[in-house]
């Protein structure tokens, strides 16, 4: 069942007060008023369209796959744009709005923290700011989703700070920082969403051939485009940031990969050159170790001669590696 919340300038009407096809008259004669409808039912979406006659095509965008967008209708304006959810997990979902005469009808199937901003703007509005008619409130709407991600960015661009001095820390080893770059990338991406669809709104808005807004607002719009090009701007340098600090963590980490597989290469060349040096040493070993009377152990001078053999294969290999530059590395050291 959908939950409704009906607030004028004057305070909230208590849902008992009123039903959907009673809306026109619990509000009349109280001026601007705001009509939050969360997760809509059918009988949302026939009170849309039969009784506020609002466009289908509109309509039915809130109850499939709803996209940024701002247009103009006979008898009302349509808006939507994303906003941060409030559940556990960070993104954004579409927060649809229709203006009609004094009445703004916001439509949305989650919790959105911005909206409650909006009551107590709402609430806490003067008189001559109310006098501007309900392209203000469409202004302060927009503008608390956007102030909603000022300080969650704040908090992204500390995140990322920590980040780069674990990745350019040369002391310690940090855990899970592919992860966390990966998760800031992640969040940033949906912040974006949200921040980049406010900024093409209010671009819109500001487009005196569409007619979308009254010029008493036109200010205040500007305004708002303008923290919302701020945001972008910071939203992108934020993604970069984070960008470059993945790139430069993966690097390091391909660099220690090297080094590690070039120590493996220097051992495995040492163990190579020793078993190279020791094979014919064996094999002359096991041919004049062999219990046979006929080894000629005379022609060869005996014990001595045979381990002047094997030292004289042994220096002739080692001067062969030397020349072809096996044993330079061992020169360095």
């Amino acid at each position: 069942m959908a939950e409704l919340r009906l607030q004028t300038a004057s305070g909230i009407i208590d849902t008992e007060a009123f039903t959907l096809d009673t809306i026109a008259d619990a509000i009349k004669g109280k001026g601007l008023a705001w009509l939050d409808i969360k997760r809509p039912d059918n009988s949302v979406k026939d009170f849309l369209l039969d009784v506020m006659q609002f466009d289908e095509l509109a309509v039915e965008d809130i109850f499939g796959h709803a996209d940024t967008t701002a247009m103009k209708f006979s008898n009302h304006r349509f808006v939507v744009v994303n906003a941060r959810d409030a559940d556990n997990r960070l993104d954004t979902e579409p927060v649809a709005i229709f203006l009609s005469g004094d009445l703004i009808i916001t439509v949305r199937h989650t919790s959105i923290p911005a909206l409650m901003k909006f009551r107590r703007r709402f609430k806490e509005a003067e008189d001559d700011e109310l006098a501007l008619g309900i392209d203000f409130l469409l202004y302060e709407m927009l503008d608390a989703i956007a102030d909603d991600w000022q300080p969650i960015l704040g908090s992204y661009s500390k995140t990322l700070d920590e980040l780069e001095f674990c990745v350019f820390d040369p002391e310690e080893k940090y855990d899970n920082l592919l992860e966390g770059l990966h998760d800031l990338k992640r969040h940033l991406r949906e912040a974006s969403k949200s921040i980049e669809s406010l900024h093409t709104v209010t671009l819109r808005m500001l487009n005196q051939k569409l007619k979308l807004i009254s010029s008493g607002v036109t200010l205040y719009f500007s305004d708002l485009n303008q923290l919302c090009t701020a945001l972008v701007k910071r939203a992108n340098n934020y993604s970069a940031g984070a960008t470059s600090t993945r790139d430069t963590y993966l690097s390091n980490i391909s660099m220690e990969l090297s080094k590690s597989n070039a120590q493996l290469t220097e051992v495995m060349t040492t163990l190579t050159i020793i078993g190279a040096i020791m094979l014919p040493l064996t094999l002359i070993a096991g041919i004049f170790g062999m219990n046979n009377e006929d080894l000629p152990l005379e022609m060869v001078g005996g014990f001595w001669g045979i381990i002047s053999m094997m030292t004289i294969f042994a220096v002739s290999m080692l001067v062969m590696f030397w020349r072809r530059g096996w044993l330079n590395n061992f020169a360095k050291k």
